[in-house]
């Protein structure tokens, strides 16, 4: 997690160093900050699905059904706006998990 902060520290806007970050503080536990690199991610790259898919799967371990709901909708969003199927399927089929 150091070096990836660090790396983060010299290209702050690296939308995959911030989704790595995301990841890490997920698997920590850490929720709140995991979805706050989530939603960085998104403002650099509004096209990146799997930080949706990420951002909705978290909610989810919060406790944050309506959270998910939100995020997995903007992800199937993005996802067709991208034209990525693989994407939008495997969104698609979180969504379906909680509906």
């Amino acid at each position: 997690m150091a070096k990836l902060l660090e790396m983060l520290g010299k290209q702050p806007g690296d939308a995959f160093l911030l989704y790595g970050a995301a990841l890490e503080y997920k698997k920590a536990g850490d929720y709140p900050t995991a979805i706050e690199y989530l939603e960085r991610v998104l403002r650099v790259d509004p096209g990146y699905c799997y930080a949706y898919f990420q951002r909705g799967q978290v909610h989810e371990a919060a406790g944050d059904v309506e959270g998910a709901r939100r995020a997995y909708r903007e992800g199937i969003e993005a996802a067709v706006k991208k034209g990525d199927a693989h994407a939008r399927d495997e969104i698609e089929a979180a969504l379906a998990m909680i509906a």
